[in-house]
C-alpha cells in the first residue's frame, strides 16, 4: 500500500507543478508601451502626453528623438515642425531656441496652447522612477544619446530603437544598453540577431508572422509588437499575446492596461522590461 501511496503522491505533486507552470505562463506580465505618450487626448511627444501615459499605468512611453541645428536632442516624430506646431521648417535646420519658441499644443487643442516641444532630458527627468522609455531614434548622435540616458540614471529603463547601423554604434559604445532592432523578415531578423544579439526585437503589423516570430523566440529575445490604429483593440491584442508578444505598443494605454489587469497580466510597478 505504501509504495502505491507514494506513487499517487508523486503523481499529484507532478500534476500540481504542471498546473502551477501553466498558471504562471497564463499570468505572464505584458509590457504596455504608450505610443508617443498618450496622444489621443494630449498632443503627441509632449510632457502632458508622457504624464498621461504614466497615469494610465503604462510601462513605457515611446518618444521620437531628433537633433536641432545646434545639437540639442528634442522630441518630434516628423522631420519638420509643420504638422504639430505653429512653425515651419526642418528640425535639423532650426536651433533649439527657435523650436522652443513654438507652440506644440494649440494645433491639437486650445486647452494645450503654449505647450512646448520637450527636450530628451526633460522626458528622462519626468520618467525617472516612474516609467521606462522606448526611445525611437530618428536623428541623433549615438554618444550624445547614451550620455544623456546615463546622466539621468535611466540606463536600466530604456530600450533603443533605430536603424541597424545606429544600433550597432550604440552597442559598440555601451553594450549594457538594450538595443531593439526591427525584425522586418526572417532573413533580416537572423542577421540582426547574429550581429547585435538583441534582448528585445520590435515587430510591426507586417513583421508579426510565425516564421519571423520564431527568430526572436529561438534566441530568447523579448518581442514588442505594434498594435495601432484599426488594430488597436482587445481582439487583436489577444491575438498578439497568443502569438507570443511580450509587449504591445498602443495608442490606448489605459484600455490595454485595464484589459491586462482583468487577466492578471498587467505589471504593478516601474518595469524595465528585463
Amino acid at each position: 500500500m505504501l509504495p502505491v501511496l507514494g506513487l499517487c503522491l508523486a503523481a499529484a505533486s507532478a500534476a500540481a507543478q504542471a498546473g502551477s507552470a501553466d498558471q504562471a505562463a497564463a499570468k505572464q506580465k505584458i509590457i504596455v508601451i504608450s505610443h508617443r505618450g498618450e496622444h489621443l487626448h494630449h498632443p503627441e511627444n509632449t510632457l502632458p502626453a508622457f504624464q498621461a501615459a504614466i497615469d494610465a499605468g503604462a510601462d513605457f512611453f515611446e518618444c521620437d528623438v531628433r537633433t536641432t541645428s545646434d545639437g540639442k536632442l528634442i522630441l518630434m516624430h516628423d522631420s519638420s515642425v509643420d504638422r504639430t506646431t505653429n512653425g515651419t521648417g526642418k528640425v535639423n535646420h532650426l536651433s533649439f531656441a527657435q523650436i522652443r519658441a513654438l507652440d506644440a499644443g494649440s494645433k491639437f487643442s486650445q486647452a494645450f496652447a503654449g505647450t512646448k516641444v520637450p527636450t530628451f532630458d526633460e522626458a528622462l527627468e519626468l520618467a525617472h522612477g516612474k516609467i521606462g522609455i522606448y526611445v525611437d531614434t530618428k536623428d541623433a548622435d549615438p554618444k550624445l544619446l547614451i550620455d544623456t540616458i546615463y546622466r539621468h540614471h535611466m540606463e536600466d529603463h530604456v530600450v533603443i530603437y533605430g536603424d541597424p547601423f545606429f544600433l550597432h554604434d550604440v552597442e559598440k559604445l555601451q553594450p549594457a544598453l538594450r538595443v531593439m532592432p526591427e525584425a522586418e523578415n526572417a532573413e533580416v531578423c537572423g542577421s540582426l540577431v547574429a550581429h547585435l544579439h538583441p534582448k528585445v526585437i520590435a515587430y510591426d503589423a507586417d513583421d508579426f508572422k510565425p516564421e519571423i516570430i520564431a527568430c526572436a523566440k529561438n534566441t530568447g529575445a523579448k518581442i514588442y509588437v505594434d498594435r495601432l490604429d484599426e488594430m488597436d483593440n482587445p481582439s487583436v491584442w489577444q491575438q498578439a499575446l497568443d502569438l507570443g508578444a511580450d509587449g504591445i505598443q498602443t495608442n490606448k494605454p489605459a484600455e490595454l492596461v485595464e484589459y491586462l489587469r482583468a487577466r492578471g497580466q498587467a505589471t504593478h510597478a516601474l518595469s524595465s522590461g528585463r
